[in-house]
């Protein structure tokens, strides 16, 4: 009897061990399951890393990838556009500008029209050609129109180079939407028109000592391209371009004018930017060609749209310069 009692009692104590190797293994099991991804939600994991502003961009390292060596020329392209694009095969194509001259900081800068996020916004409408374009056809309108200069190749290991740098900054930003920072400031339009006298003495106290007495801006001593890139003339956007337009360049310049202003630390108030703009946009520039051509639904076009046709009977002083409450 004795003996039944002690193999009841040995059974038990190993029922009793190995039940509790079980139970560590399970919670042991729980607690590894929990803390790794979660591989079966990875849209989930990936919205803790999405980024909802242009300033939460963490720039990183290009690394010896092909994408990556791509992308680091494309940046390259934006940065110095006027040592590859004013003369190609001996054809001017272009002006001395450079895309980061509008595109501030290499198109990262908030609120500067900023490429970051662009890879997931594009294909979009655009009204000035009243269609869907790819993000290659809208640097296009760039090249013929801030840069005065000519379409490329869109197959082009340039413009390849270029969407790649663009992708390659708009690493966790969401896809079919904008994020905060692209675009320009939204700003209070002066319910009056622009006036040009209060715009030369802005320019001439605030922007005069980078841009030069005539807008003809400052070159790099050791390139042929713009530290502060030229405001008007030969060497500047054309009359086609949306910086000739007097609100696209008034909430530019609120943003990010003068040297040192930002988005959430403007320089100039909301009428000091109007009337500066309305002044550099009224001096001459080069013409771009078949602007007749441009919003073929007339609906589209912009108030400060400054060259015909219209769908309305106001002016083109007004349209050009205000006020625009119409």
């Amino acid at each position: 009897m004795e003996e039944e009692i002690k193999k009841i009692r040995r059974s038990s104590s190993t029922i009793m061990v190995i039940t509790s190797i079980l139970v560590c293994f399970i919670i042991l099991f729980a607690y590894m399951t929990n803390a790794l991804p979660d591989k079966s939600s990875p849209k989930e994991h990936k919205s803790e890393e999405m980024i909802t502003h242009v300033d939460q961009l963490e720039r990183s390292p290009y690394e010896q990838t092909n994408e990556d060596k791509m992308a680091s020329y494309g940046e390259k392209l934006i940065r110095e556009t006027y040592n590859y694009f004013y003369e190609k095969n001996g054809t001017k194509i272009g002006n001395h500008l450079a895309c980061t001259n509008c595109h501030l900081n290499g198109g990262t800068k908030s609120f500067a029209a900023p490429y970051v996020g662009l890879t997931g916004v594009f294909p979009i409408y655009i009204g000035r050609e009243d269609k869907i374009e790819s993000l290659e056809e809208r640097i296009n309108g760039c090249f013929e129109r801030s840069m005065n200069g000519h379409a490329i190749d869109v197959n082009s290991t340039e413009m390849r180079s270029i969407i790649t740098y663009i992708k390659h900054i708009s690493k966790n930003t969401p896809i079919g939407k904008r994020i905060a920072g692209q675009g320009f400031v939204n700003m209070n339009i002066p319910q009056r028109a622009a006036d040009q006298k209060i715009g030369a003495a802005v320019f001439q106290q605030q922007c005069q000592s980078c841009h030069g007495a005539n807008g003809e801006g400052q070159k790099h001593t050791d390139s042929k391209g713009y530290q502060y890139p030229p405001l008007w003339g030969d060497d500047s956007y054309n009359d086609g371009a949306g910086m000739a337009r007097v609100l696209t360049a008034m909430k530019f310049i609120k943003g990010n004018m003068p040297l040192g202003a930002t988005h959430d630390n403007p320089i100039l108030t909301d009428e000091q930017a109007y009337d500066v703009a309305a002044y550099i946009n009224s001096f001459s520039r080069p013409i771009k060609t078949n602007k007749e051509r441009d919003y073929p639904n007339l609906a589209k076009k912009p108030k400060d749209s400054p060259y015909p046709p219209y769908n309305d009977q106001i002016s083109t002083i007004q349209h050009k310069f205000g006020p625009f409450n119409f």
